[in-house]
């Protein structure tokens, strides 16, 4: 067994417990055990790290630790000025995708209504989703650190709100995604591009408070569902005014 100290910073104490938060502590590790070993042993996911220096130089997620080593984890964009940096991963990517696990569909809803690709089933095993996200790219969204601590995930976010709307605030915001978007671009339910429709192909689809009120509809050709700027685009509009509003703040 060697033994080294650890200090964890800004947001990635929430993971610890409240007698490990903001300070120094020391730990006893397994002789071959490397940084992300420990780190995720000592509850935070990979996916969650910027920044890994020991003993004051950068190092990255398989780095073996030795005896007396102090070793220092940073979030996204919270190194101090003057501290080693070298990424752990490219942010953002070229192409914001996302896959979320089964208990976030609220929030896969409002990335899809913000034009975000995002993936959502929730017959999905976390297997499943390392395995898709690996494949096509995607930023795996969860409020499960099991999943964030497969290895061969590289791009993920844990989701601390717990209500959608929040979720989606905290994500836009976390992300920089404000600059991305694309409203009502895509359909909410499967993901699917949307395109616009003249109101005379789906008048007989609509309740007749639509038919005589609106206008202007999109439609999903995979689903066939049909969109209008009704009650419920107004309340996404005024959540997605909010988000951009904040993360710009």
């Amino acid at each position: 067994m060697v033994t080294a100290t650890f200090q964890f910073h800004n947001e990635l104490n929430d993971f610890l417990p409240r007698q490990r938060r903001q300070v120094e502590f020391s730990v006893s590790c397994a002789r071959k055990a490397t940084t992300k070993h420990m780190i995720e042993a000592l509850g935070v996911p990979h996916t969650e790290v910027e920044l890994i220096t020991v003993r004051g130089e950068a190092a990255g997620l398989d780095r073996p630790l030795s005896e007396g080593d102090r070793v220092a984890v940073y979030p996204r964009f919270k190194a101090p000025d003057g501290t080693p940096h070298a990424c752990l991963r490219q942010w953002p990517l070229d192409a914001m995708r996302f896959i979320a696990d089964a208990h976030l569909g609220g929030l896969a809803r409002h990335l899809r209504m913000a034009g975000f690709d995002t993936v959502y089933r929730n017959d999905l095993r976390d297997r499943d989703i390392a395995d898709l996200a690996i494949r096509e790219g995607r930023i795996v969204l969860t409020r499960d650190r099991d999943l964030l601590m497969l290895r061969d995930i590289t791009h993920g976010c844990y989701v601390h709100a717990l209500k959608a709307d929040q979720q989606f605030v905290e994500i836009m915001n976390r992300l920089e995604l404000s600059g991305r978007i694309h409203p009502f671009s895509l359909c909410l339910e499967c993901n699917a591009p949307l395109q616009a429709i003249d109101k005379s192909q789906v008048i007989h689809l609509l309740p007749p408070c639509v038919q005589a009120s609106q206008d202007h509809f999109t439609n999903c050709k995979l689903c066939g569902r049909v969109f209008w700027e009704g009650s419920h685009w107004q309340r996404m509009r005024r959540l997605l005014d909010a988000a951009i509003g904040k993360g710009s703040s």
